[in-house]
């Protein structure tokens, strides 16, 4: 089985250097280090397609972003989320499910579930009305997010929830507890929720959809 890395980031773009890459490897399946690289669905689908053309079929994806891996799970792929190294290189968990700081969770939580998380928390699925999810750190939700959140349970003021669709019965970071908005969300839109001034505002979520620590 062949693994390939993508170059970093701030070297060289991924399609500049995938088919010099591919000529190097054999034919068949493949393993892909992303690395950094923020890849969306289309950036995948590509990527893929390139791979197909000359004989290749992606196996497996890893990669640092959960964005990354969040985009690949959607396409079908095999995508584990690899934290980053410790600075005294210590050997990476290379489990799907975790990260350094953050819990990935793929599937829909349903009336009664509730997910919650010691640190940051992804979930690739939706959160149904009846349904809790909850996190010390940030709660990003790539679907739809109609239950209830809650982020900086443990006090954290600078916590977010972030989700596709941010339509909950109700939220809460930190003390502070709000009502999901009731008016329809705008299509395509990501959107944030946040503290400002004591009062939790939502807003459309900046380009970097989960905050760094």
């Amino acid at each position: 089985m062949t693994m390939l890395q993508l170059p970093d980031r701030h070297h060289q773009h991924w399609r500049d250097a995938l088919e010099d890459r591919l000529q190097d490897a054999s034919p068949g399946p493949i393993d892909l280090d992303c690395g950094d690289w923020l890849l969306t669905c289309s950036d995948l689908q590509q990527l893929s397609g390139i791979a197909a053309a000359r004989g290749y079929t992606l196996r497996t994806l890893l990669g640092h972003r959960p964005e990354t891996i969040v985009s690949a799970s959607a396409l079908g792929l095999d995508a584990r989320l690899q934290p980053h190294l410790a600075e005294d290189n210590a050997t990476a968990d290379p489990s799907p499910s975790t990260g350094e700081g953050l819990l990935f969770h793929h599937g829909t939580l349903r009336s009664g579930d509730h997910l919650q998380s010691d640190r940051d928390v992804l979930l690739y699925g939706d959160v149904n009305p009846g349904a809790r999810i909850s996190a010390a750190g940030h709660v990003l939700v790539w679907g739809r997010l109609r239950g209830i959140a809650h982020a900086g349970r443990d006090g954290d003021p600078s916590a977010r929830i972030i989700a596709l669709q941010l339509r909950p019965l109700q939220l809460r970071i930190g003390d502070v507890v709000a009502r999901g908005p009731e008016d329809l969300p705008q299509e395509g839109l990501v959107e944030q929720a946040r503290l400002e001034n004591g009062e939790i505002v939502i807003e459309a979520a900046p380009a970097q959809t989960l905050p760094r620590r």
